[in-house]
């Protein structure tokens, strides 16, 4: 059997495990971190695996080996790591998720062990997300997929709502502002305290990625004859769909708010958005306005104030 050790994790992981605001989150990162080779190792001998690499730059919340099973057949090793949340419960959220959409506009676990924060997925071609085509067809694509991922959940499941989800944030923005940005963070916090308030009738709680993104989104080609594009790294809750399309609605943040008329094209897709999967406008306005905020709270607290100060702008054109 292969082995990648003693294995390096990614700087994108590193960076955003140590820019988490809680001082506790970021003990409990770096305790993984140290720990990670050994995780490895251990799933490797548990499912039989042969390690090929580490995927580079990989995300900001897991470390994915690509390996081969006993039978040679390719797979994705994910080791999920705790970021706001224990690694098990992140782990087993994953796993519960992915088990529903039954490989329907998802990648299809292989096996879990959750207790570990260890996931076995088919493998897809992470070099290829859908940030690789042009912008109109990404986005045509990226619709495709997030309307198969919408779909009822029962009762006795374990996601939180939109509105636990919500609530540490909203602890966050009001704790830590930053400078001159109290009155978008109060906007903020009006829309999403709106949103909660008055949920949209004919829309029931359905399952959401959560953090659905061009980027989340990979080539599956020849996967079994599924659809083209599949998505990954679910943080998955249950609530409207607006909330989902308000983080879609600022991919390839940087090109767009350098386009000429940026304030009227944000506007622009968020509308073009909302109709293209019959969710009313002023929702996905208002979700993607708290998604950008709380994001940029986030991205000052960890030291990105560059990023930080482009959320806000691009919050204040909506």
């Amino acid at each position: 059997m292969a082995s990648v050790l003693p294995l390096e994790p990614p700087q994108r992981l590193v960076r955003a495990l140590e820019a988490q605001p809680d001082a506790a989150a970021v003990t409990a990162a770096r305790t993984w971190l140290a720990g990670l080779s050994d995780q490895v190792a251990r799933a490797l001998r548990r499912w039989e695996l042969t390690a090929e690499r580490v995927v580079t730059p990989g995300g900001r919340s897991s470390v994915v080996v690509l390996v081969r099973q006993a039978d040679g057949s390719p797979a994705a090793l994910k080791l999920v790591a705790p970021d706001g949340a224990p690694a098990r419960v992140r782990a087993a959220r994953e796993q519960e998720a992915l088990t529903h959409w039954h490989g329907l506009g998802a990648v299809r676990v292989l096996r879990a062990a959750p207790d570990d924060g260890a996931l076995l997925l088919e493998r897809l071609r992470n070099e290829v997300s859908l940030r690789s085509l042009p912008e109109a067809k990404a986005t045509l694509e990226a619709l495709s997929v997030v309307r198969r991922l919408w779909v009822p959940v029962g009762p006795g499941h374990g996601f939180e709502s939109v509105a636990e989800h919500t609530r540490t944030e909203v602890e966050l923005m009001r704790a830590a502002p930053p400078p001159g940005a109290e009155p978008l963070i109060d906007a903020a916090l009006e829309a999403r305290a709106a949103l909660l308030a008055a949920p949209p009738e004919d829309a029931g709680t359905v399952l959401l990625h959560g953090d659905f993104r061009q980027g989340a989104v990979l080539s599956a080609a020849g996967s079994d004859g599924r659809a083209p594009w599949l998505t990954v790294g679910p943080d998955p809750i249950v609530g409207e769909p607006a909330f989902d399309l308000g983080r879609l609605a600022r991919d390839r943040l940087h090109d767009l708010m350098a386009s000429t008329g940026a304030a009227a094209a944000i506007r622009r897709r968020v509308n073009k958005l909302a109709d293209a999967l019959d969710v009313p406008r002023e929702r996905v306005r208002l979700w993607t306005l708290y998604r950008a905020v709380e994001s940029a709270v986030r991205q000052a607290a960890g030291g990105a104030a560059a990023d930080a100060e482009m959320l806000l702008e691009f919050a204040a054109w909506l």
